[in-house]
């Protein structure tokens, strides 16, 4: 898994690739939370809070984490090298594993810039340092919770197609599905069952700064399932 792993990242940072996403992830915050005028620029809010960073970033990683996972598998099965890999002595669940982390660890070194945010918003208080901690820390833990989730998304849809447009579009249908489509059904039917399968209500909770171990555990299922149905693909792709 971890030569998996080091292929993933060096493939990644070798090519213009990663510093892309960091970069279109950092830039597309900061406008919106800077510059641009309307509901998530911080300094119009008020208030020393980060809020407007998570209500704005999973809408911004269902786009981006897509675009980084798209080749994952896909890549592989246009150039042919896909079945070569899966020669190799090394199990289909490290395959998976060191591809899926590849992505993750990707997408955390686009998150980690954005504590500046929260240093800047703690020192801009007033008194400073007149931030809540405990729902900033909360709402990092659910978007490293999220960000877990679309990424196995994103691993399952490249294993359906060689082309990377129609992985990176079915990918980007799920996870919005997931996010905010049981959502919109459960209003809709008046299900609260439904919600419940959604993620957004579960990072919601967790922004509050109370980590339930039910929002944990839906985040780790749906993240557990999706590399589950990854390597089943894969196993198809060996016979």
């Amino acid at each position: 898994m971890l030569a998996i792993f080091k292929k993933e990242i060096n493939s990644f940072f070798a090519s213009p690739i990663g510093y892309l996403v960091i970069a279109i992830f950092l830039v597309l915050n900061g406008l919106f939370l800077w510059l641009f005028k309307g509901e998530f620029n911080i300094l119009d809010y008020g208030f020393a809070d980060v809020s407007s960073f998570f209500l704005l970033a999973p809408w911004i990683l269902i786009f981006l984490i897509p675009a980084v996972t798209m080749r994952s598998f896909s890549d592989e099965k246009k150039q042919g090298t896909l079945e070569l890999l899966l020669t190799k002595p090394i199990s289909h669940s490290n395959i998976v594993l060191g591809k899926y982390f590849g992505a993750f660890v990707l997408i955390l070194f686009a998150l980690l810039p954005t504590l500046i945010y929260v240093y800047t918003i703690y020192q801009l208080g007033n008194p400073v340092g007149n931030l809540d901690i405990g729902s900033t820390l909360g709402s990092y833990f659910g978007l490293l919770f999220l960000i877990a989730a679309y990424t196995a998304i994103g691993i399952f849809t490249s294993t359906l197609s060689d082309n990377q447009i129609v992985a990176f579009i079915t990918s980007v249908f799920i996870c919005f599905v997931f996010y905010i489509g049981f959502e919109g059904i459960a209003d809709f039917m008046s299900s609260n069952f439904i919600e419940q399968l959604g993620m957004s209500i579960h990072f919601k909770s967790m922004s509050r700064g109370v980590l339930d171990t039910r929002d944990i555990i839906y985040f780790l299922s749906v993240t557990i399932l999706f590399l589950m149905l990854t390597k089943f693909n894969i196993n198809k792709e060996k016979k």
